[in-house]
């Protein structure tokens, strides 16, 4: 099959319509890397599942990310299910015939002055107590690592941090791939197929009323990406969570510099199997202000302080996304719901970020220019004001578990949250801490401490 060469928006052709059952266990809402990890998992373990998406599975930032697979940088919290995370990714790849691109090619983080250098040695000691196989990089050994031979004038890195362990998946293909193995082992799927709200009657949920009519369930995930906060709300749920959008680009075939992904604080770059990069400008996130932001300030403001230069802000969402200013936060179940009237989030690229990430390649690999860019792209991140994920259920509802707020590094860990998922909603024993995701922790007074971040 030849490689997807285009982001997946709502003029995809809809792959899996599969008519709406009278009942399940389980209905998953979303379509991301989350929810088709859950349903594969949940269907593994006996369950019968239906997964809702609203407008093309993985089509907004499960394949709008970089692609990377990575144990580096993360929040201790997240790094054993990380780690799960990447086996999980090894077996499903095999199981796929290497569908979904992954490489265990390593990331790597560059440092350009020594304070730099310093910030990749604090985390050294997360590495060491997890048993990563992290080590820092000297400038010589990064000349080693990256093919720069000849290039005279390059920017200097004088060092860096690398885990050869970590991985790479490509976006496009790999969570459609999955989709499909998980439909073809007997999970429901609907695209086009919105969750307008939830059947609840006596505080515990009963179903899910859907565009197409109500199935009935007793227990349902909310894995909707940056549509979680609108979709929870109309229950009455305060999910704190905000999206910033981002921009990526993918180059024409050039020659082979990395292997694997990198980044420092200008670019980032993975190799693609179509022999080209795929290359995103560092500090070229932008949050759009809308009544979410206004709404959970106190919480954000901690974080927007410390990403203050990587972070810009803009007045008013676009029309139709989440948080914009004319989308309902009410509506009935026999109605048309702002999930319809917005099928899939497709923003347009950033076009000065994208010309920012061909100047600091073409600095930075001097004797290969500026890279010829075949297509961009935008995507919106769901993020927290702690920059890690709410998976958990939610006291109130009975059978409402919540697993939003990936905070853009949800593509790499998909697996791991995925699999907790299920055996949450079998109530199955876990083998990782999930303390630090849980829902809570917004409302009883804990101290929020942001994580690494995206």
């Amino acid at each position: 099959m030849a490689d997807q060469d285009q982001p997946l928006t709502a003029k995809t052709p809809v792959r899996f319509s599969d008519a709406l059952p009278d009942a399940v266990d389980v209905v998953i809402i979303g379509g991301g890397v989350v929810g088709i990890f859950a349903a594969l998992y949940l269907n593994r373990m006996g369950q019968s599942v239906l997964v809702c998406e609203k407008g093309r599975i993985a089509a907004e930032q499960s394949s709008r990310n970089w692609g990377w697979i990575r144990q580096q940088g993360r929040d201790p919290a997240e790094l054993p299910i990380m780690t799960e995370a990447l086996s999980l990714w090894y077996e499903i790849d095999d199981q796929l015939n290497g569908a979904t691109g992954f490489r265990r090619n390593g990331v790597t983080y560059l440092a350009s002055s020594e304070r730099e250098l310093e910030e990749m040695s604090s985390w050294m000691e997360v590495a060491r107590d997890h048993r990563l196989d992290t080590r820092l990089l000297s400038e010589s050994d990064v000349g080693k690592l990256i093919d720069r031979k000849g290039m005279v004038g390059a920017h200097r890195w004088i060092g860096g941090m690398i885990t050869p362990s970590d991985a790479r998946g490509e976006p496009w293909r790999a969570v459609p791939a999955v989709a499909r193995l998980a439909h073809q082992e007997g999970v429901l799927i609907g695209e086009n197929l919105a969750a307008r709200g939830l059947d609840i009657s006596a505080g515990d949920v009963r179903g899910v009323h859907t565009e197409l009519g109500t199935v009935r369930a007793p227990q349902v995930v909310l894995a909707a990406g940056a549509w979680s906060s609108l979709f929870a709300r109309r229950h009455g749920v305060e999910l704190p969570q905000l999206t910033v959008h981002a921009t990526a680009a993918r180059t024409a075939q050039l020659p082979e510099v990395l292997s694997g992904n990198a980044a420092d604080k200008t670019l980032a770059i993975r190799r693609r199997r179509d022999g080209g990069y795929t290359i995103a400008a560092g500090r070229s996130l932008q949050h759009h202000l809308g009544p979410d932001s206004l709404r959970h300030f106190m919480k954000y403001a901690p974080l927007a302080l410390r990403k203050r230069s990587s972070i810009g802000f803009k007045l008013g969402p676009p029309q139709g996304h989440p948080d914009s200013w004319s989308t309902r936060r009410s509506w009935e179940p026999d109605e048309l719901s702002p999930f319809e009237r917005m099928r899939v989030l497709d923003p347009p690229p950033n076009q000065s970020a994208v010309a920012r990430a061909q100047a600091a390649f073409a600095e930075r690999f001097p004797g290969l220019g500026p890279p010829i860019i075949l297509n961009a792209w935008g995507g919106v991140i769901d993020a927290m004001p702690d920059v890690v994920p709410i998976v958990d259920r939610v006291a109130g509802i009975g059978g409402l578990i919540v697993a939003t707020g990936m905070s853009g590094h949800g593509f790499g860990i998909g697996p791991g949250f995925g699999k907790i998922v299920a055996e949450i909603a079998v109530a199955a024993p876990g083998k990782h801490d999930i303390s630090r995701f849980r829902f809570s922790r917004f409302h009883d007074g804990s101290k929020l401490v942001p994580g690494p971040g995206f």
